[in-house]
């Protein structure tokens, strides 16, 4: 994804309302990758709204949270990857992410009876609530931002939301930087339908989904085909398959495009041993260094490679 591929009159779907960390996170790739007044940001009501606008050709690309540091991974848009209609990650943004306990002016800790969040936001201030409201009831909400909207409409007494939630929604902080662990972050990625793949940056990462016939050593051999071409593998993490207990598929991110040699053949080899692949994207890594490629594995050591096989082939050798 480059800025030349974004074209004037786009729209981004996001996860809404306005005020949310995915709003934060839109803005940040919108600021980078677009030229100014070329993108229109939408929000959307839930992950799986703005997916289904994307799927439609509603909106041009859809901003979602796929993993926090705390958490882990969002399920819902995992699940949208893996088994909904094929779609691809252009670009990602890491935003770190701290809580206030956003409250109407005037409203005290003594007064609040519920709090409201995005699940993984109730995950991350868990102790907190346990030690300073401990007879409070968590409100699950679609997502921060929701839960800070739902605040300023008189519908729940307090939301664990960002600063920007407040801002937005009238809203001040009952206490600042609520979270059980200081410095947690999560990756957001911006996905749009299947088409035409940037050129490689070369500080790239590559993300597959990969379903593997439940035998032993399949894993392995799969995981064997990107180590033997020196492909640095930096996420790997099962999901079940829906079909069956104890069946499970797998989500990998590692160093690297497919346009280069190295994983354009490790895919190859992945795609002979799994029993189906699905192809995420090559894009941009926002944060942190490709993992140098050991000599073997650079695209001038594959190229030596190919000169060499393909004069034995002129020699004849193959017959």
């Amino acid at each position: 994804m480059n800025p030349e591929s974004t074209s004037p009159g786009q729209r981004w779907a996001y996860l809404g309302p306005e005020g949310t960390f995915t709003e934060e996170a839109v803005i940040g790739l919108r600021d980078r990758w677009a030229a100014p007044g070329v993108v229109t940001l939408d929000p959307a009501v839930g992950v799986a709204v703005a997916l289904k606008d994307l799927r439609a050709g509603a909106v041009d690309a859809a901003c979602v949270p796929l993993e926090n540091s705390v958490e882990g991974s969002v399920p819902l848009t995992l699940d949208e990857l893996t088994h909904g209609e094929p779609l691809v990650i252009a670009a990602e943004v890491y935003v770190p992410i701290t809580f206030d306990l956003l409250v109407r002016p005037g409203t005290g800790l003594s007064d609040i009876r519920t709090v409201g969040s995005h699940p993984h936001g109730h995950a991350q201030i868990r102790g907190w609530l346990e030690g300073n409201l401990p007879d409070a009831e968590p409100i699950v909400s679609a997502s921060n931002g929701a839960a800070a909207a739902a605040v300023a409409a008189g519908e729940l007494d307090a939301a664990a939301a960002g600063s920007r939630a407040g801002v937005h929604y009238g809203l001040v902080p009952a206490a600042s930087d609520i979270g059980d662990v200081s410095g947690a972050v999560t990756r957001f990625v911006l996905l749009r339908r299947p088409g035409s793949l940037a050129a490689p940056t070369g500080n790239d990462r590559t993300s597959l989904v990969i379903f593997v016939d439940n035998r032993p050593g399949t894993l392995l051999a799969v995981l064997s085909e990107l180590a033997d071409r020196g492909i640095n593998l930096t996420r790997l993490e099962s999901r079940p398959t829906r079909n069956q207990v104890g069946e499970y598929f797998f989500l990998i991110d590692a160093d690297g495009h497919i346009a280069e040699p190295a994983m354009a053949e490790a895919v190859a080899g992945v795609h002979r041993r799994a029993a189906g692949v699905r192809f995420l994207g090559s894009y941009p890594r926002a944060i942190g260094r490709t993992a140098p490629a050991p000599e073997y594995a650079t695209p001038q050591a594959y190229a030596e490679a190919e000169a060499f096989v393909a004069e034995l082939r002129g020699q004849g050798v193959h017959r």
